[in-house]
């Protein structure tokens, strides 16, 4: 009997990338892919688990929760970074560059 290929899991490995490649959008886009490749890893490593002699492909689907894991810890520091912005320089301080630099001078007491 031929192996059969688990349904998601190219779509898992393309989600874990994505999150990582478009953590840099305040966060929440990668947060978003993120998620969603764990849960539709989960739906798959169930199916894996249920008849693991029927599938080929479940090291794609550890690949991409791996990715996936990584793009949600860089979308959530970067999303932690810039509350921390936004409630230190508001958003005036973070459009306008030389608000900005009076505001870290302070900070730093220079």
């Amino acid at each position: 009997m031929e192996k059969q290929k688990l349904p998601n899991a190219t779509a898992v490995i393309i989600l874990g990338i994505l999150s990582i490649v478009t953590c840099c959008c305040y966060g929440v886009l990668g947060i978003i892919l993120g998620v969603i490749a764990l849960v539709l890893a989960k739906k798959d490593t169930q199916l894996y688990l249920e008849n693991p002699e029927l599938y080929s492909n479940y090291r794609n689907i550890k690949t991409g929760k791996i990715l996936a894991y990584i793009g949600l810890a860089l979308s959530l520091i970067y999303l932690l970074l810039v509350i921390w912005m936004i409630a230190t320089f508001g958003f005036e301080g973070m459009q306008d560059q030389e608000l900005m630099q009076e505001k870290l001078r302070e900070m730093l007491g220079q």
